[in-house]
C-alpha cells in the first residue's frame, strides 16, 4: 500500500476505498502542487486495484477544504513573467498547461470507470467544491457551519477547475451564475434544493450515507456524459434562456460597472460552454483563465485581498521575541456606541470583559447593546440562546474604576474631547498594574499628545475601530512617539484574538484611513461647488469601485463631525489647510439648513419613513448652477476620486505613517471599500504604473487644483520605474535570508 504525506487510504471489506485528506502541516486543507499529484496517484491506484469497487473522498478535519493555496498561483505567474522575457508565446502556453492541470484531474477522476463520492463536511470552497463535483456523488453533513461556495471571484478570478462547466449542468443557469458570480456561500439544505449535492446526512453517518451511494449501485457516469442529457432549466437558445441572459448581463453590469474582468468571463464561459460538448467547454474555461489570470486586477486583487490579509492577521507587523499575550481581563472605558461594540466583540472571542461608564445604569444599557447584537443573530441561526447566556456573562458592566484591576488592556473609548480622554487614563492608571496596556480609541486626535499624561506612555497606543464594530473588519492600531514594542505586540495580540486585521499606522491627524477619506469627501465638495449635478457625483463613485457615494458617506459620518474637523484644521493649521469654498459649503447646510446627516433624518440626502428609500435632497442642486451632466465627462469623475484617494495613501507612505504596503492597500479596501478590484490604493498606482500615474495627476492638477499634486515620492518613483512593492518591499529581511 502506497504512503501518502496528505492522504490516508483505507479500504474496507466491501470494497470502498475511503479517501481521508489530511494535511499535516495545515490547519485546513488546502490544494497544493504537492496535494494534485498524490490525488493523481490515488485515482490510478483505485482504477488499478480490482478489489475497489469505488472511492469515498472526505476529511480528516472538522473542515473539508478552503480550496487552492493561491500562493501556488502567485508562484506560477512569477516563472510565467520570468520565462515571458525569453519567449512570450511558450510562457503563455506553459502557463495555460500549468492551468489546465487541475481541471485534467478532475476529468480523470470522473471518467475513470469508478464511482466517486465526496462525503463533505464544514467548509468546502473553491476548488475543493469543484472536486466534489467531479465527483458522482456529494453527500453533505447537516452540521452547523456547513459552506459551500465558489468565492474565487473575490479574488479576481473565476472558477477554472470545471466550476464554470459542471455547476451549470447541474443546476438551473440563473443559480448557476448568481453563485458563481457573487462568491456566495450556500448551506447543506439549499445545495440540495438546487441539485447541486445527492443528500444531507448527519455528521457522524457522513462517511456510511457516501459509502451507501456506491453500495447503492451509483454510476460511474456524470450525466453530461450520458447520451440525451440535457440541461436542466432549458438550453442557451430557449424560451428560458432568452429571459435569462438579456437581463443576466445588464445585471452584472449595474452591479460591476465592468470592473471585474472575471466576473464578466464567469459569463462568458457559461453561454459558451454550454453551446458545445462537456470537454469543449473545459477547454473554453481554461483558455478564459489563462487570460484572466495576466489581468492586472486578478493580481492585485491575489495579492492584497488574499496573500497580504492572511499575512496582516498572522501577525506580519507583530515585533518578534515578545511572547504572545493570553487575555484574562480587557477593560472598555466608556459604553457608548463603540465602548459597547468593543465590549461585544471581545466577549464574542471569549475574553471577559469590564464595561465602565460614568454610572451603573450608562454601563448596563452598554452591556444590553450586546443583547441586541445576539438578538439579530438568533434570529438569523447563527447563535443560540446558550450561545447569549455564555457571552453576556463575559460583559460585567459597572462604574467603578477599581473593577479594571487585573485587566491586560484596558481600552478608552469615550467622547472625542482631551479632557475627557485624560480624566479615563488617570483613573484607569491608578489601578491598573504596571504591565497592563493602555489604549485609546480615537478616531482623530494624535496619540502623543494623549499619552502626555500617562505615567507609562511606552505602554499607550492607539486602537482605532470603525462603526459598527462588529461588522467592520480593520483596526488602525496607532503607535505614539513613546508607544514601545510590547504594547504593539499585545495590541496586535488582541486585533488577531477579536477576529479583525490590523494595520499599524505612525501617529498623524487623522491616521491613515481618515485622510484618506476626507479627501473623498472633499472631492466630492470640489465637484458640488463647480456645478456637477449631485446624483452624477454619487453615480460616478460608485461606477469607479466605491460601496457608497462621497455625499452618503459623509452623511452617514455626519456633516456636523465634518464642520468640526474644518474649524479644528482652521485653528490648528491656518487659512491655508482649508478650502474656504467647503467651509461655506458645509456651514451652509448645518447652519442654515439644520442638516446634519442620516442622524437628524436630512443631510445631503433626505431619509423619509420607512419603508421609502433615502432621495438626495432636492435643494441640493440649487445651491450652486448646474453644468450640463451630457458636457460632464464621467470617467474623469471617476479618475478624480481614485487619483485623489491614492495621492493621499502615497503622501502617507512618504511621510512615514504607513511603512508597509500591504497596510496601506488592505486598509483601504476593508475601511472604506476602496475600489477592490485595484488591490488597494497603492495596488492602483502600481497597476497603472507610477510614471502613467504622475502624468494623469498633472493633467487633473492643471484641469482642478492643487490637490492632485503628486508628492516627491511618486516623481522619483516615475523616474526610476518602481512600484510601491519595490521600493517598500515588506519581505525584504526575507529575501535577504534566502
Amino acid at each position: 500500500m502506497t504512503n501518502y504525506k496528505n492522504f490516508k487510504v483505507e479500504t474496507g471489506a466491501d470494497g470502498i476505498a475511503v479517501v481521508t485528506w489530511n494535511m499535516p502541516d495545515k490547519s485546513m486543507n488546502v490544494l497544493t502542487e504537492k496535494v494534485l499529484t498524490e490525488l493523481d496517484k490515488i485515482i490510478d491506484q483505485v482504477v488499478a486495484d480490482a478489489a475497489i469497487k469505488g472511492a469515498v473522498i472526505t476529511s480528516g478535519k472538522d473542515t473539508f477544504s478552503g480550496g487552492a493555496d493561491l500562493t501556488m498561483m502567485q508562484e506560477m505567474l512569477a516563472r510565467f513573467k520570468k520565462e515571458q522575457k525569453q519567449d512570450a508565446d511558450k510562457a503563455v502556453q506553459n502557463l495555460f498547461d500549468n492551468v489546465g492541470r487541475m481541471t485534467g484531474l478532475y476529468r480523470k477522476l470522473e471518467t475513470c470507470g469508478k464511482p466517486w463520492v465526496s462525503a463533505i463536511n464544514g467548509t468546502c470552497m473553491g476548488g475543493a467544491l469543484e472536486l466534489s463535483l467531479a465527483c458522482h456523488g456529494r453527500v453533505v453533513s447537516d452540521a452547523e457551519g456547513v459552506k459551500l461556495a465558489l468565492p474565487e471571484v473575490k479574488v479576481g478570478l473565476f472558477p477554472g477547475a470545471g466550476g464554470t462547466q459542471r455547476v451549470p449542468r447541474l443546476v438551473n443557469q440563473q443559480d448557476a451564475l448568481q453563485m458563481m458570480t457573487t462568491g456566495s456561500s450556500l448551506t447543506a439544505a439549499r445545495a440540495k434544493g438546487m441539485g447541486l449535492v445527492h443528500e444531507v446526512a448527519p455528521a457522524k453517518k457522513l462517511v456510511e450515507t457516501a459509502k451507501k451511494m456506491i453500495r447503492n449501485g451509483l454510476k460511474p457516469v456524470q450525466p453530461w456524459d450520458e447520451k440525451g442529457f440535457k440541461l436542466p432549466g432549458g438550453a442557451i437558445y430557449s424560451a428560458a434562456g432568452a429571459n435569462l441572459w438579456p437581463a443576466a448581463t445588464a445585471i452584472l453590469r449595474r452591479e460591476t460597472s465592468g470592473n471585474y474582468p472575471a466576473a464578466l468571463t464567469i459569463l462568458k464561459c457559461v453561454y459558451e460552454g454550454l453551446l458545445v460538448p462537456f470537454d469543449t467547454g473545459l477547454k473554453i474555461e481554461q483558455r478564459y483563465f489563462t487570460h484572466i489570470l495576466q489581468t492586472t486586477e486578478a493580481q492585485s486583487m491575489i495579492r492584497s485581498l488574499f496573500v497580504s490579509l492572511q499575512e496582516l492577521n498572522k501577525g506580519a507587523r507583530r515585533p518578534e521575541g515578545i511572547k504572545p499575550t493570553k487575555f484574562k481581563k480587557i477593560g472598555v472605558i466608556g459604553a457608548g456606541f463603540m465602548g459597547a461594540g468593543i465590549a461585544y466583540v471581545t466577549a464574542k472571542a471569549g475574553i471577559p470583559v469590564v464595561l465602565i461608564d460614568r454610572n451603573l445604569e450608562a454601563a448596563e444599557k452598554g452591556k444590553a447593546h450586546s443583547a441586541d447584537l445576539i438578538a439579530k443573530e438568533m434570529q438569523k441561526g447563527r447563535m443560540t440562546a446558550e450561545d447569549k447566556d455564555k457571552l453576556l456573562a463575559l460583559i460585567t458592566p459597572s462604574a467603578d474604576y477599581a473593577a479594571l484591576d487585573g485587566a491586560d488592556l484596558v481600552i478608552e473609548a469615550v467622547f472625542e474631547d482631551r479632557g475627557v480622554k485624560q480624566a479615563a487614563t488617570e483613573q484607569a492608571e491608578a489601578v491598573l498594574g504596571q504591565n497592563a496596556i493602555f489604549a485609546s480609541n480615537t478616531s482623530t486626535l494624535p496619540i502623543t499628545g494623549l499619552a502626555k499624561v500617562s505615567q507609562r506612555p511606552k505602554n499607550f497606543i492607539g486602537l482605532h475601530f470603525f462603526s459598527p464594530v462588529d461588522k467592520m473588519m480593520l483596526v488602525e492600531v496607532i503607535m505614539g512617539k513613546k508607544t514601545g514594542e510590547k504594547a504593539l505586540a499585545t495590541a496586535l495580540d488582541y486585533v488577531r484574538a477579536i477576529k479583525k486585521t490590523p494595520i499599524v499606522v505612525n501617529d498623524t491627524r487623522g491616521f491613515y484611513v481618515n485622510r484618506c477619506v476626507l479627501r473623498y469627501m472633499s472631492e466630492a465638495y470640489n465637484m458640488l461647488v463647480e456645478g456637477v449635478p449631485p446624483a452624477m457625483i454619487e453615480n460616478a463613485a460608485k461606477m469607479a469601485g466605491m460601496p457608497v457615494g462621497p455625499l452618503a458617506l459623509n452623511d452617514e459620518t455626519a456633516i456636523d463631525l465634518s464642520q468640526k474637523i474644518l474649524k479644528a484644521t482652521l485653528a490648528d493649521l491656518g487659512d491655508k489647510a482649508v478650502d474656504p469654498r467647503h467651509v461655506e459649503l458645509v456651514n451652509t447646510l448645518v447652519d442654515k439648513y439644520d442638516r446634519l446627516g442620516r442622524k437628524n433624518g436630512k443631510g445631503f440626502y433626505d431619509y423619509p419613513a420607512r419603508p421609502a428609500k433615502k432621495h438626495l435632497w432636492p435643494e441640493l442642486s440649487t445651491l450652486y448652477p448646474q453644468q450640463d451632466a451630457d458636457k460632464v465627462d464621467v470617467e474623469v469623475l471617476k479618475e478624480r476620486f481614485l487619483v485623489t484617494i491614492a495621492l493621499e495613501a502615497a503622501r502617507v507612505m512618504e511621510e512615514g505613517i504607513v511603512t508597509d504596503p500591504r497596510e496601506a492597500d488592505v486598509g483601504s479596501i476593508l475601511a472604506f471599500g476602496f475600489a477592490p478590484y485595484t488591490g488597494g490604493t497603492l495596488s492602483y498606482i502600481d497597476g497603472m504604473g507610477a510614471k502613467a500615474f504622475v502624468k494623469l495627476a498633472k493633467k487633473l492638477q492643471k484641469d482642478y487644483g492643487a490637490q492632485f499634486k503628486a508628492p516627491k515620492l511618486l516623481t522619483d518613483m516615475a523616474e526610476s520605474g518602481e512600484t510601491f512593492y519595490q521600493r517598500f518591499n515588506p519581505y525584504k529581511a526575507a529575501d535577504k535570508a534566502a
